[in-house]
C-alpha cells in the first residue's frame, strides 16, 4: 500500500472514486462536477483543498479529500475531511485507518487544533469505525448549507 499525493493527471480517477462513494451514498445524482473541475479545484494555484491517494498492487483503490478550516476558541488551523473512499474489494485491509492516520500526521506536523469530518446519520459501519479509532460525535452541532441558486439568491438580493 503507497500513500501518495495526487498528481494533475489523477483526476479523472479521482472523479471515478467520488462517484462510487456518491452511488454508495445514494446521490449519484449530485455528483456534477468533471474531471477538469477536479483538476481546476486542487491543482490550480488557488486551490483550497488536498488529495491523497492509495495504490495497492499499481491500482489505485482510495482517496481523501481534505482542506484547512480554522477554530477561534482554539485560535489554531485544523483540517476537515471532505471525502474518505475506499473501494468496496478493498476494504478491511487497513486502508481506511491508514489514510486517516497519514492526514492526523499531517495535522501534527502543521500543529493543527483538530482533524474532523462528518458522516452521513444511517451510514452505521463508518460510525462504528469512526467510534472504534477514538473518534468523538459532535451531537449538539447542526451543520447549515447554501448551495445553488438558494446561494445565488442569497448573495444576490
Amino acid at each position: 500500500m503507497n500513500i501518495r499525493k495526487a498528481k494533475p493527471d489523477d483526476a479523472p480517477v479521482i472523479l471515478q472514486l467520488i462517484t462510487e462513494l456518491a452511488i454508495y451514498e445514494k446521490a449519484e445524482d449530485k455528483v456534477l462536477c468533471s474531471a477538469q473541475d477536479i483538476h481546476d479545484s486542487l491543482f490550480s494555484d488557488k486551490a483550497k483543498a488536498s488529495a491523497l491517494l492509495v495504490d495497492l498492487d499499481g491500482q489505485v483503490v482510495a482517496y481523501a479529500i481534505y482542506f484547512y478550516n480554522y477554530s477561534t476558541w482554539l485560535g489554531r488551523a485544523g483540517i476537515y475531511l471532505e471525502d474518505l473512499y475506499v473501494q468496496e474489494a478493498f476494504r478491511k485491509r487497513g486502508i481506511a485507518t491508514a489514510l486517516l492516520k497519514h492526514i492526523a500526521n499531517i495535522a501534527l506536523q502543521e500543529n493543527c487544533g483538530r482533524f474532523e469530518w462528518a458522516v452521513l446519520d444511517w451510514n452505521k459501519p463508518a460510525i462504528d469505525f469512526y467510534e472504534s479509532l477514538g473518534a468523538k460525535a459532535q451531537d449538539e452541532w447542526t451543520i447549515y448549507r447554501l448551495s445553488g441558486e438558494d446561494l445565488r439568491d442569497f448573495a444576490q438580493n
